[in-house]
């Protein structure tokens, strides 16, 4: 009886771990779908999000499945918050892409400032 439940557990996580790196998974089984060599190496990207935010996962499972390099700050945790409202805040996610500010999840705006 406890092995069915330690089974039911297991299975449970393992469904919640698959979910939160999907865009990393699928990316292993997607390669074509990666960003060219050449947008990755100019990139400069930064996403300030949160961790419960709905845009800010579909926004970092578009950057993975691309195979864009970016860095995240959480504006609830990092003290990089005021270097968010310095670029005027107002929502998440925010995206910096090579100097151009992308309020919310874009992806078009997202590719068009990588070129």
């Amino acid at each position: 009886m406890l092995g069915g439940v330690l089974k039911k557990c297991l299975l449970i996580l393992l469904v919640v771990v698959v979910y939160q790196n999907w865009g990393k998974i699928e990316r292993v089984f997607h390669p074509s779908q990666v960003a060219s060599e050449q947008t990755q190496a100019k990139a400069n990207v930064v996403l300030y999000a949160t961790e419960w935010c709905g845009y800010c996962k579909l926004t970092r499972r578009f950057l993975d499945q691309k195979g864009i390099p970016y860095k995240e700050f959480d504006i609830e945790k990092d003290a990089l918050a005021k270097a968010y409202e310095a670029l005027g805040g107002r929502g998440i996610p925010l995206i910096d892409v090579n100097g151009t500010l992308i309020r919310g999840y874009d992806p078009d705006k997202v590719l068009a400032a990588l070129e």
